[in-house]
């Protein structure tokens, strides 16, 4: 119960209550997003824009104005938050993927369908079908040409993929009729935190058919396709549900990442970081084994696990 003597909430208080919670969610959320709706990339003074203008905000100030002041934090957050859900795409790069310069400006809808646009019009289309507002992709979600931004990024990833409402999976070499266990997405570097971190996830075939046609919400809690993903990735179920980052057991997560891949050689030693939950410098053109090596003496550090070094 509120004092009789305490003072009316004012719209001026309410909307600065707004401003604050939404500018301390997005900072725990990628930096640019694609708005499903229009094909735009918005940074985050657009994203909070595009919120402040919404008949979601408005309806929010009307109800707090009116609501228990007790209540009015609880009812922003969940507000807040689910109006910023969003979803991470996975997939493997392929030919003409565009960049942040090819789509700042720009409607992706309007844009060429080449290979590239054709697949992140299509993951937009899908995540926009769910009802999400929001999507991401590493493609043109991050500036790689600002190496503190590719930092920010590449130690905020996990943490991303952890905090997405969904996650779509694209299986570019794996039609309607073949296994997921087929493709080369489980052999590279970068999707082992991609298939860990996410809490729900979504695997789409080539055409962009949700995989065997599943009526599924995630594939993660669907025991047939759980036990496809146990296999293909050489990671026990309880881990791909429920994975825990840190250097816990070490020498296993090392094993998880043994046989994968990454273009870049130093990315072997930085697809793992999150995993392991360790935020080092990112430096890229150092040497694989010096990367590897930094990693390696982190995990030591802080683990006391000397076994990692026979993985």
């Amino acid at each position: 119960m509120t004092s009789s003597n305490a003072s009316p909430v004012t719209h001026f208080d309410v909307e600065q209550l707004i401003r604050n919670v939404a500018f301390e969610i997005l900072k725990t959320i990628p930096t640019r997003l694609l708005h499903t709706h229009t094909g735009v990339l918005c940074n985050r003074h657009a994203q909070l824009t595009r919120f402040m203008n919404s008949k979601q905000y408005k309806q929010l100030v009307s109800l707090c104005t009116t609501c228990d002041p007790d209540q009015q934090m609880e009812l922003v957050r969940t507000a807040v938050l689910k109006y910023f859900q969003y979803v991470m795409l996975s997939h493997r790069w392929g030919e003409d993927e565009p960049s942040l310069r090819d789509v700042e400006g720009h409607r992706i809808y309007d844009m060429s369908a080449k290979a590239g646009f054709e697949k992140l019009q299509a993951f937009c289309v899908v995540a926009c079908e769910r009802g999400f507002l929001w999507a991401w992709s590493d493609t043109c979600c991050i500036d790689k040409d600002s190496s503190a931004e590719l930092q920010e990024a590449i130690g905020s990833m996990f943490a991303w993929y952890r905090r997405s409402s969904l996650t779509i999976v694209y299986l570019s070499d794996v039609p309607d009729t073949c296994s997921l266990g087929n493709s080369e997405w489980f052999r590279r570097g970068w999707t082992l935190q991609e298939l860990l971190a996410p809490q729900t996830i979504l695997f789409y075939t080539q055409n962009w058919s949700l995989y065997k046609n599943l009526a599924s919400s995630n594939h993660k809690t669907d025991i047939a396709v759980l036990e496809e993903l146990e296999r293909a990735a050489g990671i026990e179920s309880q881990f791909l549900t429920h994975f825990s980052p840190g250097t816990d057991d070490a020498r296993s997560r090392l094993q998880w990442a043994s046989l994968r891949r990454t273009t870049r050689p130093e990315d072997v030693a930085y697809s793992l970081f999150g995993i392991f939950n360790l935020h080092l410098p990112v430096l890229y053109g150092e040497p694989a084994e010096k990367a590897l090596g930094r990693l390696m003496a982190e995990i030591i550090s802080q683990s006391g696990d000397i076994s990692v070094l026979d993985w």
